[in-house]
């Protein structure tokens, strides 16, 4: 049976989860989660997902809601090799740290577009547009000393941060003078077949909604 992934197109970590799908070849099964009209809060996707996020990734009667261990899942399980996600252990661990810091771009970005999106909020605050500028800063760091963000190949580390600055950039675009490595690691990026595939659409979506919905 194909693994069944619950999604909304526009959710950065839904295409994260969806890029590591495609590089892998795993065939999938996709349902898709109208968080607007609250079908994350149905008592049976509570049940499954008491979190009620997406993405949700079903494998049998095996479930995971958090779309970097579902990138960590999908890899172990799936990859012919391990260079995206290496077995060895410091190897590992410093992929494991970019996903943490991933969290940490992540939900900077989602202070800003559930408030918009949600609540209504059509200008995020000096602190929060601060707070994206750092992100910036702190990844033009880890690439200036590596390739990639965490070693001198692509590991599901790069992925997940991807889809994290393809909606950043809809609120701070990326400054090419300020921050020159981040900027050419985003244009590789995004010009690989799996964000094209897979995410393109989402975030451009994603950037249309933003749009409409803050004053920037």
């Amino acid at each position: 049976m194909p693994l069944k992934i619950h999604k909304m197109d526009f959710s950065p970590p839904v295409g994260a989860a969806l890029m590591v799908c495609d590089v892998h070849n795993v065939p999938i099964e996709t349902i898709d989660i109208n968080l607007f009209a609250r079908e994350h809060l149905k008592p049976e996707y509570v049940k499954k997902n008491p979190m009620h996020t997406i993405p949700l990734l079903e494998d049998d009667d095996f479930i995971i809601h958090d779309s970097h261990a579902i990138m960590m899942y999908i890899s172990d399980k799936y990859g012919k090799d391990d260079s995206l996600y290496p077995k060895d252990l410091q190897k590992r661990a410093l992929v494991n740290q970019q996903l943490f810091f991933d969290t940490l771009l992540f939900y900077r970005t989602r202070s800003i577009t559930f408030a918009a999106l949600i609540e209504g909020v059509r200008k995020p605050t000096e602190k929060q547009l601060n707070d994206l500028h750092e992100g910036y800063s702190f990844l033009e760091g880890f690439l200036s000393k590596t390739k990639f963000v965490a070693g001198d190949n692509m590991t599901i580390a790069d992925i997940s941060i991807l889809s994290s600055v393809s909606a950043m950039r809809h609120i701070i675009p990326i400054d090419d003078t300020k921050y020159p490595k981040t900027a050419a690691w985003f244009k590789f990026m995004t010009s690989q077949s799996f964000f094209k595939k897979c995410a393109e659409k989402g975030s451009l979506i994603f950037g249309e909604m933003l749009k409409k919905a803050m004053d920037l």
